[in-house]
């Protein structure tokens, strides 16, 4: 019986989680396995990698094959480092705490990283949400203005109107009076 440790999908469509089991190489992708060890969560930024850590080992040194995305998992949380080492301690190449020094230094360095990236993450999240906001207020600020500029054209349009109307009628009353002393002349005559 061939076992391997591979991905079972769940979750609804388009926001897939898996569960990290172990199965029979026959069984089906979804179907029945023997142990589950983890979660996977691609959906999170940095992708959410939850796995028991002494069971992979586990299965591992009793011969499970992990698939490939697998592999990748449990490299990236130290499983596969883990079980080198483990393999150097039974070959007699270094002694066990060896390869937990060795083990302890690999996964500070590694938490330091995950954090590193964490927190860049969300430092870059911070700084578009800025510059969307200055963005947003740059583009207020120009439609106000625009605004501004308009009601200052009208408004200047409205007084040049206004003093085009002012000395019309200016001139429509002065000729008023003169056609009316005009017009009172011509019956004394």
């Amino acid at each position: 019986m061939s076992v391997k440790i591979r991905l079972a999908r769940r979750g609804r469509r388009k926001m897939a989680m898996y569960d990290v089991v172990v199965a029979d190489a026959r069984a089906p992708r979804d179907g029945r396995f023997i142990e589950k060890i983890g979660t996977y969560n691609p959906n999170t930024d940095p992708a959410s990698i939850n796995i028991n850590n002494e069971r992979a080992l586990q299965w591992l040194l009793n011969g499970a094959q992990p698939t490939d995305t697998v592999k990748a998992m449990l490299s990236y949380r130290g499983v596969m480092l883990k079980k080198h080492l483990q393999i150097g301690v039974v070959k007699g190449a270094i002694t066990q705490e060896q390869a937990d020094a060795k083990f302890e230094a690999w996964l500070k360095e590694k938490e330091t990283k995950i954090q590193s990236k964490v927190d860049s993450i969300g430092k870059a999240k911070d700084e578009a949400r800025q510059k969307a906001l200055e963005a947003e207020a740059a583009k207020n600020q120009a439609r106000l203005d625009a605004i501004k500029a308009r009601e200052e054209e009208a408004k200047a349009a409205a007084e040049a109107a206004a003093a085009a109307e002012a000395p019309a009628e200016e001139s429509a009353e002065e000729s008023a009076p003169e056609a009316s002393a005009e017009g009172d002349e011509a019956p004394q005559a």
